[in-house]
């Protein structure tokens, strides 16, 4: 069966008849980044657009199963994600590209370099979640982050329910955001506060949850479990961005990340969150990221 898209609204339409949801920001032309959201998390969740433009790249973000517009995937893993990035890609035209993962995009991120290092020219995981396999992952967490991690690998029928009862963003998003980000450190909380990533944050909630609560549960039982490939195996330049005030995704997660993958840099912001990649720092990690991509013609 032929794959078919809509691009004008966005939609892509896979060949085992899913619906692939995907938003753009930037230079249409520009050097193709591809975002990988937190979660949960929509298309509509991306850093500064301006920063993006100025630098002209061209940020490609994508509702992953069951978020937003993007259909359910049952039984996906992490690396069945690139083979529908890869396949969505060479329809919209690219062929090499960077990618940016942050928080629950960060195992996307990796698994995307792991599966396609003919085409990934580098990654940047900015607070990424990482493998609970790593000595001390949760170390620094904060105990509803350890929890979460912990009943999501442990018990995950008792984190579906936890979920399922916690505020719906879809009805109440004011109040999901305040008791989802109530921990995290004062410089996320500037961020937050910001009008006009308040707004964005408001309807991304939004999006991400407009399905339910299931991809959100699938996400970070996929994440807390092995993830199906070795970090060591990874042969593209990656480079983490971490806050050190970080209580998300602790610095201990970074570190045991970089120690394994051949080559990469480790970055620690002081004084910074979870958040970071939202702000001013976003023009940091994208010139990082746009030197190791070529411009397509």
């Amino acid at each position: 069966m032929a794959t078919t898209a809509d691009a004008s609204d966005g939609r892509f339409h896979l060949a085992d008849g899913r619906t692939l949801a995907f938003a753009e920001y930037g230079a249409a032309s520009g050097i193709p980044v591809v975002f990988f959201q937190g979660t949960p998390s929509s298309r509509l969740m991306h850093p500064p657009e301006d920063i993006t433009r100025e630098l002209d790249a061209r940020l490609i973000v994508v509702d992953r199963p069951g978020f937003g517009g993007s259909d359910a995937s049952l039984g996906r893993t992490l690396l069945d994600w690139p083979r529908d990035v890869a396949v969505l890609l060479d329809h919209l035209g690219v062929g090499a590209f960077a990618v940016a993962g942050v928080s629950g995009g960060g195992p996307y991120a990796l698994a995307t370099a792991y599966c396609l290092p003919e085409r990934v020219r580098a990654v940047s995981v900015c607070g990424g979640s990482g493998p609970l396999e790593l000595p001390g992952a949760l170390r620094g967490a904060a105990l509803v982050r350890r929890a979460g991690y912990l009943l999501a690998r442990h018990a995950p029928r008792l984190f579906r329910w936890f979920l399922r009862h916690t505020t719906n963003p879809n009805q109440q998003t004011e109040k999901f955001i305040r008791r989802y980000t109530r921990h995290n450190p004062p410089a996320d909380q500037a961020i937050i506060t910001d009008p006009t990533f308040h707004e964005m944050y408001l309807a991304n909630f939004a999006e991400a949850s407009r399905q339910g609560f299931d991809a959100f549960a699938d996400e970070v039982i996929l994440g807390s479990r092995p993830w199906g490939f070795d970090l060591r195996d990874i042969a593209v330049s990656v480079h983490f961005w971490q806050g050190e005030c970080d209580n998300s995704t602790p610095l201990a997660m970074a570190q045991g990340m970089a120690a394994r993958i051949p080559g990469a840099t480790l970055s620690v912001l002081p004084g910074e969150g979870h958040l970071f990649i939202y702000g001013p720092l976003w023009r940091t990690v994208l010139k990082d990221l746009l030197f190791a991509v070529p411009r397509q013609s």
